[in-house]
């Protein structure tokens, strides 16, 4: 009985697993201080090095994801205001946005592709 009690504990107390992925998209700034990654690519399971250049996409590709970027005070953001860029990170699913705590950033376009039409 005490040690189903102890394997109970351990599987409610362990910490759950958080996925390191990478993601493309546009990166806005909205509001000030706040800064998303728009019509943004699905997560895909990656390290959390800045990508080889193998990883970087040659043409610009388009999603529907949104996701807002946290632990940002170590790169340089403004810079790449309104560029397409591939972003890592850990990923925080959440609703109604999800988060990304980011490890690098990378551009993989000069600016964003216009936004679609709502």
């Amino acid at each position: 009985m005490l040690f189903v009690l102890i394997v109970t504990l351990l599987q409610v107390s362990s910490p759950k697993k958080v996925d390191i992925v990478s993601v493309t998209g546009c990166l806005r700034e909205t509001p000030p201080g706040t800064w998303v990654l728009t019509t943004a690519t699905d997560p895909v399971p990656s390290s959390a090095n800045a990508p080889r250049a193998d990883e970087i996409p040659t043409t610009v590709p388009a999603g529907r994801n949104e996701f807002r970027l946290i632990g940002v005070s170590e790169f340089n953001l403004p810079a790449h205001k309104g560029q397409t860029v591939m972003v890592k990170g850990l990923y925080i699913k959440a609703a109604p946005v999800s988060r990304l705590n980011i490890t690098s950033v990378t551009t993989v376009g000069p600016a964003c592709a216009a936004a679609p039409a709502r």
